[in-house]
């Protein structure tokens, strides 16, 4: 419970008030906006002056919150234009998580091939991966990424048949652009967050026979768990990755 005099919250199971910053609020309030879809992906959301009058907070409180929101890169502002909602159809966002660049530094031409896309019950794997239930409705995509026409990643992506519904091969391969602006256009899911462990494996027979590499091959495993408005998870993804002429790379701030 939020005292409006206080700033403070109330737990439900102590006495002690729980102080939350009045941007915080703000910045719960502006998500639960975006939750509700009142602003979509790409579009700008009201000034900091009308964002103020609607919330009764001072001009700075909410600059605080956009600033916040946009450090998360869920909002995006645009020098004398305005702050947008953060999109995966911008040419800048739509390979915002992939991370494998070429040695040499150079751009390579990429592409998808698209191997399987079931719907299944989830499995004792699934549910230790994605931490849901056994027996949950799931849809499984498996696909090559390619690079230059040479296979780099095996991808491996779970997510849950009711907010996918209708997903299949053919709408995959169908839509031009990434799996996240498709999650983001067609279902109106966008992807705000990732979250990724990386470890080292070896190729499994059947690994190494898609991406053509050596059984035993050192494979680079990236684990990744993507989330929307709300840090719900969405998606959860194993990719393999080959490395002799690749690398990892990530920006820290």
């Amino acid at each position: 419970m939020f005292d409006n005099q206080t700033g403070m919250t109330m737990s439900k199971s102590s006495s002690a008030p729980v102080f939350k910053p009045l941007y915080e609020q703000i910045k719960v309030f502006l998500t639960q906006s975006l939750i509700a879809g009142e602003w979509k992906p790409g579009e700008s959301i009201p000034s900091e002056i009308d964002l103020a009058a609607r919330f009764n907070v001072s001009q700075g409180t909410v600059r605080k919150a956009i600033d916040a929101l946009a450090m998360e890169n869920i909002l995006i502002r645009r020098q004398g234009k305005g702050t947008f909602v953060a999109t995966h159809k911008e040419e800048q966002s739509k390979l915002r998580f992939l991370r494998l660049t070429a040695a040499d530094g150079y751009k390579q031409p990429l592409n998808n091939r698209m191997l399987e896309c079931k719907r299944l019950k989830a499995d004792n794997e699934i549910s230790q991966l994605t931490g849901l239930k056994k027996g949950t409705a799931v849809i499984e995509v498996q696909r090559l990424l390619m690079f230059s026409d040479a296979p780099k990643i095996l991808d491996y992506i779970i997510v849950q048949s009711k907010y996918f519904r209708g997903l299949n091969s053919a709408r995959i391969s169908e839509h031009n652009g990434s799996l996240y602006s498709m999650y983001e256009t067609v279902y109106g899911i966008p992807m705000v967050r990732a979250e990724e462990k990386l470890t080292a494996v070896a190729a499994t027979p059947e690994q190494a026979r898609m991406l053509n590499v050596a059984p035993g091959f050192p494979l680079l495993r990236v684990e990744r768990v993507a989330y929307t408005y709300g840090d719900k998870p969405m998606e959860w993804r194993v990719g393999l990755c080959v490395t002799d002429q690749h690398h990892y790379m990530n920006e820290l701030e």
